[in-house]
């Protein structure tokens, strides 16, 4: 008689092994219920604005519907060329060096899995994007987190990935503006960590998307530092700076022999990114700064707005200098990050990420995502405050 089927057998162990994403698990709860507040998902409020919605739909009137090169569209990554050379001071050709992805999260798996071999140790600095970690282990590599401290900004300090940093670390993560902390780095420190960088032999893979809405100082690439180009993969997408998270598409830019590497992966699992996608895409590259312009200035006003007002009940919070994340402290509630998220939940109808979600760094934090509406931010902060009071007395 045969042995019962029994499917989790069958499912790789380091697949088994990786959690859930701390972000949708909380929010399957939020969806079973009503009338909630949420600044939880990093989600722009914002309809993508109208003239890059109407190139996607003249790109089926067209009868734009079938595959593109693998790469993508060589005229979108033209147009990158020309956009990543003007804002990040970085020549990339757009033939073997820009490959077009299926959003950012794409071309961080695919960079991750086209220079990992099993036992390497990638670097990251935490509190971190969710996804981090897992996309490591489902390479066989080796995470390697670096701590970031609520008093410097939750920027990564050159000396901290030292003390963490062995002879089989390989490869350094780089997200600024952070999520979930909105932290960045300045210049300065910026140098230090590139000096890092060659002295160890890394390479550094930089996720850049955040970039334009920094609302303090300069936003510095490091692939953009002298020795960094050739030894750096920037990745960049059109999610948050344009309102196109639903389109998926990101890009990758990097040294010919790691983008051929990527293209390969790329072309056995997506094939191509959506050519509607693309179309729509190339609109935003050419046509969208005033729309990014506007958005980050209403991201200004919502965070001037939202610090102040967890600062003023007793949450102590950094000014974030890009992103749409606040990060407050709520370990003088005497609640662990994911208690107060689900009471806070239960309790006011307000959803918020537990930090730790975003790795053991973050555990005494919460993300609040500030791309919401300013009045519905209102409501949502007069709730918590509220909360906060009562759970201290």
């Amino acid at each position: 008689m045969a042995a019962p089927f029994e499917p989790h057998h069958y499912v790789a162990r380091h697949v088994s092994d990786i959690p859930r994403s701390g972000i949708r698990e909380f929010f399957d709860i939020v969806r079973s219920m009503p009338d909630v507040i949420s600044l939880g998902v990093g989600e722009p409020d914002f309809v993508t604005p109208w003239h890059i919605r109407e190139a996607a739909i003249y790109a089926l009137e067209r009868g734009k519907t079938g595959y593109t090169s693998n790469l993508g569209l060589l005229k979108l990554r033209e147009a990158i060329r020309t956009y990543v050379e003007r804002e990040f001071g970085i020549a990339y050709d757009p033939k073997t060096q820009i490959l077009v992805t299926v959003g950012v999260s794409e071309a961080l798996d695919i960079a991750l899995r086209a220079v990992v071999n099993p036992g390497d140790e990638v670097l990251y600095h935490e509190p971190c994007y969710v996804s981090y970690s897992p996309s490591i282990a489902l390479t066989h590599g080796v995470a390697a987190p670096v701590s970031c401290s609520a008093e410097r900004g939750f920027a990564l300090e050159a000396e901290a990935i030292e003390k963490v940093a062995t002879p089989r670390s390989k490869v350094l993560v780089l997200n600024f503006p952070t999520n979930p902390t909105g932290g960045t780095l300045r210049r300065s420190e910026l140098l230090k960590i590139a000096d890092v960088v060659l002295r160890r032999n890394l390479l550094v893979i930089t996720d850049e998307i955040y970039s334009e809405l920094t609302f303090e100082g300069e936003h510095l690439s490091i692939a953009s530092l002298p020795g960094m180009r050739e030894r750096t993969v920037f990745l960049h997408g059109f999610s948050k700076a344009y309102a196109m998270t639903g389109f998926r598409i990101g890009y990758a830019c990097g040294p010919a022999e790691i983008i051929e590497a990527m293209m390969k992966i790329h072309q056995y699992s997506m094939l191509c990114a959506s050519i509607i996608s693309q179309e729509a895409a190339l609109e935003a590259i050419q046509h969208g700064e005033a729309d990014t312009a506007e958005m980050r200035d209403q991201y200004r006003l919502r965070r001037n707005f939202v610090v102040n007002a967890f600062n003023a009940m007793g949450l102590t919070c950094h000014l974030p200098r890009g992103s749409f994340y606040a990060f407050p402290c709520v370990k003088t509630t005497g609640l662990s990050s994911k208690e107060f998220a689900v009471k806070l939940l239960e309790q006011e109808k307000v959803a918020c990420v537990p930090g730790s979600a975003f790795g053991p760094s973050g555990e005494g934090y919460l993300r609040c995502c500030f791309a919401t509406a300013l009045d519905q931010i209102q409501i949502a902060t007069d709730r918590m405050a509220k909360f906060v009071q009562r759970v201290r007395k």
